[in-house]
């Protein structure tokens, strides 16, 4: 299978769509006092259990990228299937504020969405550039699961729920 062809960028997306993800939200604060934004994401994943460090990947092109690499943490919400508008919401174009979403207080400041199914609070551990994308690193201060029930999942391309 070694070739020296350019990889077909659509084929090369469309088979890694192939792998089914969780969706999450990322939430992160933008400066001003309670003024935070949120992404959506299916980057998200464990890189260690001693000490506890996720994940998560982020476009440099996108204009969330420079607000969330300079952030001091981030806040993970693993999203249930019942969060697919959210999760449009924030993953496309335009404005990425939280206004009018069900929110939990942190401790560590970014909010959670309320009703999902696992929430991580994370301080910034490193930023790592890796092509056109940069892998924040977090380490996980604190976490919890405050909901029960079926995940989001992003599979070809569209939202799916397990069976």
């Amino acid at each position: 299978m070694a070739s020296n062809e350019p990889l077909d960028p659509r084929a090369f997306r469309d088979a890694l769509g192939l792998y089914p993800t969780g969706v999450a939200v990322v939430t992160a604060a933008t400066g001003g006092e309670a003024s935070h934004i949120g992404i959506t994401v299916n980057s998200f994943a464990s890189v260690s259990l001693d000490p506890p460090l996720v994940l998560w990947c982020i476009d440099r092109r996108s204009r969330r990228h420079d607000p969330f690499v300079a952030a001091p943490g981030f806040t993970v919400s693993i999203l249930s299937a019942e969060h697919r508008a959210v999760s449009a919401r924030l993953a496309g174009p335009g404005e990425h504020n939280l206004d009018g979403l069900a929110l939990l207080q942190t401790e560590l400041g970014p909010p959670a969405l309320a009703d999902c199914l696992a929430v991580f609070e994370c301080s910034r551990e490193r930023v790592v550039e890796g092509g056109d994308h940069s892998v924040l690193i977090g380490r996980v201060v604190r976490f919890h699961r405050p909901e029960e029930g079926a995940p989001l999942i992003f599979f070809r391309g569209r939202y799916r729920a397990l069976a």
